[in-house]
């Protein structure tokens, strides 16, 4: 057996169905169409869905739940989990190489579940209130640099325009008397 002598089982191609060929194909005039209207005509019949003018069924049924993109963003960390790591000092960086978090998360917060008596230090993790009293009980601390604040947009002040002419007019009306 060779390349060039390979050949697919006899049935298994077909030629394309060539529609509009003549009435000697069986598929002329119409081309399978049918007479008139919106499916015969050329580049005009609805979408897969479309039931007529009625409300589709994909619209008539009720929205359900919410996919968060930013959902991993974030990653829980149990104080539990805290309990088990070997290093003293927690950061991002730590949680990851541990296995604890995500490599795609961008932060880590820790929640209260689970026991925790060692001593640690976290850094650049955000904590629950349950978890931050467990923390500090164990003698731990917790380290956040704050984020610095927008500045705010000065209010522009409106000339007083009315005062000014109200005090010419006053001016005026003492002179005359």
């Amino acid at each position: 057996m060779r390349l060039n002598s390979l050949k697919p089982a006899p049935g298994a191609k077909q030629d394309r169905h060539r529609v509009g060929r003549g009435i000697g194909s069986g598929w002329g005039k119409t081309a399978g169409r049918g007479h008139k209207g919106q499916r015969a005509r050329s580049g005009g019949f609805h979408k897969v869905g479309f039931e007529g003018g009625q409300m589709p069924l994909h619209r008539r049924l009720p929205k359900r739940g919410f996919n968060s993109p930013t959902r991993d963003d974030v990653a829980e960390v149990r104080t539990g989990d805290l309990q088990g790591m070997q290093v003293a000092e927690i950061d991002l960086a730590a949680l990851k190489a541990a296995g604890i978090v995500s490599r795609k998360a961008l932060a880590a917060k820790v929640i209260l579940s689970g026991k925790l008596e060692r001593k640690v230090a976290l850094k650049e993790i955000l904590v629950t209130k349950g978890a931050r009293s467990m923390i500090e009980a164990a003698g731990g601390t917790i380290q956040i640099t704050p984020k610095p604040e927008a500045p705010k947009k000065a209010k522009k002040e409106k000339k007083k325009a009315k005062p000014e002419a109200e005090e010419g007019a006053k001016g005026a009306e003492g002179a005359k008397a």
